[in-house]
């Protein structure tokens, strides 16, 4: 009787050790069924509005002309740098937007036609330029190539050594750029716009006769804006 006992004791301990085993075995191999969630990388979004600061260059052409004569077309060129607003609103990969911005600007250029300009110099200066210009760029993620056109306006002067005449004109631009987004809410672009101011009237006593002096110009600058 007493073997019987100790048999079924030890019988019980084996079954007790082999379920205990198994129970951990299990424990374990579901623990490795488990697996870690995957990281989703998420998109850079557009949509929202920014203010910025630009700054670059231009190269273009003035010519003066009245009834009698013409310069013929000469250089201008200088430096400008301003203030840039905007909004963004992105619709799957297309980005629409529409931008503003004034800049203050060294753009002038002279010529010495001896038909128009007598024994002095006439010159052409653009003091400051401004556009408001839709855009329509695709958003590769971080970066977004787009094209722009719309208003263009600034002053235009025209000097001699008799006087001096300037007048605000309104005309348009066309471009294209691109840009990319750097840092948290940074973003900073490149971008190229030809402009056309039409023409400035110069009267008496600065020019006789009247002679109509007119700017065009191309634009190569870069920005940095803050997306709100």
């Amino acid at each position: 009787m007493k073997r019987m006992f100790l048999a079924g004791v030890s019988a019980l301990a084996v079954v007790a050790t082999v379920a205990t085993a198994n129970a951990a075995d299990l424990g374990r191999r579901r623990e490795m069924a488990v697996k870690a969630p995957m990281a989703v990388a998420t998109s850079y979004n557009w949509t929202g509005f920014y203010v910025g600061i630009n700054g670059g260059g231009a190269w273009g052409k003035s010519n003066w002309t009245n009834p009698l004569a013409s310069t013929s077309d000469f250089n201008v060129s200088g430096g400008m740098v301003g203030g840039t607003a905007g909004y963004n609103w992105q619709v799957g990969h297309a980005v629409f937007g529409v931008e503003g911005d004034v800049d203050w600007s060294g753009v002038k250029g002279t010529s010495t036609a001896l038909a128009v300009c007598g024994t002095g110099t006439c010159e052409t200066k653009n003091p400051w330029l401004g556009t408001f210009r839709g855009r329509l760029g695709y958003a590769f993620d971080r970066f977004m190539p787009y094209v722009t056109g719309g208003l263009a306006f600034g002053e235009l002067q025209a000097n001699t050594p008799t006087g001096s005449v300037s007048d605000t004109r309104a005309g348009w631009t066309v471009g294209a750029g691109l840009e990319a987004a750097i840092s948290g809410p940074l973003t900073a672009k490149i971008e190229y716009l030809y402009t056309d101011l039409g023409s400035v009237s110069c009267g008496s006593p600065a020019c006789a006769p009247t002679t109509e002096a007119d700017f065009r110009a191309n634009l190569i600058r870069g920005g940095l804006n803050y997306k709100f």
